[in-house]
């Protein structure tokens, strides 16, 4: 029979979830799977990220359908784009940051309840106002996902294997994207109306009510109990995580001394603390790095379409009718749709590498490949016909597995590791908030800088922020790869 390598006292909560089981006679058996627990709570907290790509990329899709029926200006066509990203930005620091406070498990039903609720409402909506209310409140919800998702799989993963599985989940958003993408244009396909848009967002209801009644079911973090004082509880819900068969551990007795040094202290619990000198680094790599490549990030994805349909030259000018309309965007829609693929890729590629290479050089080396694609893809507008095509497809492929492999994946890693416990979800709710100033700047200026600047200067802008995410992650950087998070919190407070 298998029994613990870590004493049956006095370890503390990463210990027991990082320990290793060994027979009787000393030998060390292989590393256990996930249990039952740690598999549910992985599952659901990918699906978050899964709603996220599919709503934000299928408002691509639904962009013009929603543009004809509310005959919306220009200003009012960005306001739609950058509603979810707004209420991500809202949602991450005031609902994401409450995890600290209320726990990580009370924040993560009550957000995919949010997203539900306004999921719902925005399939009725008859009016401008309660579109952008909807849009807002779904990215409410979102944005509370970014740090909550991320600290509920950290918190509760072996050590070795935290980075991959937290990417792997982070991949469901390409999942997403992919996913919303296609629902698009199956719909448009199937029922080619201007009313199509809704039954894109109906379609996530059914899942999304699953998900909310999944999360009833797991574990809260025991590293937030143990840090809040709550030792009792913290090794009911530790045996909880970790109940398999054979039964390791058999028992659970958290040390006193190991808790005390990461226990929760007065005042330093704040939005303030981000900014104190022992953890202003890690509030510069976790921010801002993630703020530039959002300009990208979103900026592409969301008009991927558009760009794709008035580049290609397949765009038919000035569509009045409905069926221009639809025409167009199942056009935009399929290109979309095949560049969006590499999203997938580059995430694999992330989640193998992370723990291996480290998330410092992938994020650097992802930042200056972005570069490399949205400099391809620049240069398409110098030329005509197949090479125009070429280029456009090709530099937009680059970009969308470099900015998964490096920055968009990484930064969402990062910016849960480098905290303390205390603060971690405040620091990540944060760093994603001011991530998303710049994916709301993006969606809401995109299309009129389009229409100003043109494709190939707007392209060279984000070719800079690239350059210069790369830049700042390597100045700052902080490498937290195979770190014990327990430790880590220790050695910065």
């Amino acid at each position: 029979m298998a029994q613990s390598t870590s004493q049956s006292h006095g370890n503390t909560v990463q210990g027991y979830i990082d320990e290793t089981p060994q027979w009787a006679d000393g030998t060390i058996a292989p590393a256990s799977p996930m249990t039952s627990m740690q598999l549910r709570i992985w599952w659901l907290s990918a699906a978050g990220k899964f709603f996220e790509g599919l709503v934000v990329f299928m408002t691509g899709v639904a962009l013009p359908l929603i543009a004809k029926e509310f005959g919306l200006t220009t200003a009012q066509h960005g306001m739609v784009g950058a509603a979810n990203l707004f209420g991500i930005l809202v949602g991450a620091s005031a609902l994401g940051g409450l995890s600290d406070r209320f726990g990580r498990k009370p924040m993560f039903v009550v957000e995919m309840g949010l997203f539900t609720f306004f999921l719902v409402l925005v399939v009725f909506t008859q009016n401008f106002a309660w579109l952008i209310v909807c849009l807002f409140g779904m990215g409410l919800a979102l944005g509370c996902d970014y740090p909550t998702a991320h600290l509920v799989i950290s918190e509760s993963m072996p050590t070795r294997s935290r980075g991959r599985l937290v990417l792997a989940a982070f991949g469901f958003q390409a999942a997403g994207a992919l996913a919303g993408t296609a629902v698009g244009y199956l719909i448009l396909y199937a029922n080619p109306d201007l009313q199509a848009w809704r039954w894109m967002y109906a379609t996530a209801i059914p899942p999304a009510v699953l998900v909310l009644l999944g999360r009833f079911f797991v574990t809260e973090s025991p590293h937030w109990l143990a840090i809040r004082g709550r030792v009792r509880e913290a090794e009911s819900e530790l045996l909880r995580l970790l109940s398999r068969a054979p039964r390791y551990p058999k028992d659970v007795a958290l040390a006193d001394s190991a808790n005390g040094a990461n226990k929760l202290r007065p005042g330093g619990s704040g939005y303030a603390a981000l900014f104190q000198p022992q953890n202003l680094r890690a509030t510069i790599l976790a921010s801002v790095p993630w703020f530039l490549q959002d300009l990208g990030t979103y900026g592409i994805g969301i008009f991927t379409p558009t760009i794709l349909a008035a580049a290609i030259g397949h765009k038919r000018e000035h569509a009045q009718h409905i069926a221009d309309i639809v025409s167009n965007d199942l056009i935009a829609a399929k290109g979309a749709a095949f560049i969006d693929i590499l999203l997938l890729v580059g995430i694999v590629a992330a989640a193998l590498l992370a723990d291996r290479v480290g998330r410092i050089w992938l994020q650097t080396l992802g930042f200056i490949g972005c570069a490399a694609g949205l400099f391809i893809a620049a240069q398409s507008v110098a030329f005509e016909g197949g090479t125009k095509t070429l280029l456009i497809f090709a530099g937009f492929m680059i970009f969308n597995f470099m900015t998964n492999l490096g920055p968009n994946a990484q930064t969402y890693l990062i910016a849960g590791e480098v905290f303390p416990t205390a603060i971690r979800g405040k620091g990540a709710g944060f760093a994603a908030s001011f991530a998303k100033i710049g994916a709301c700047m993006t969606a809401f200026l995109f299309p009129i800088l389009l229409a100003d600047l043109g494709t190939a200067k707007l392209l060279d802008i984000l070719v800079g922020t690239s350059l210069l995410g790369a830049a700042i992650t390597w100045l700052f950087r902080i490498e937290t790869a195979g770190v014990n998070l327990e430790a880590w919190g220790r050695s910065r407070e």
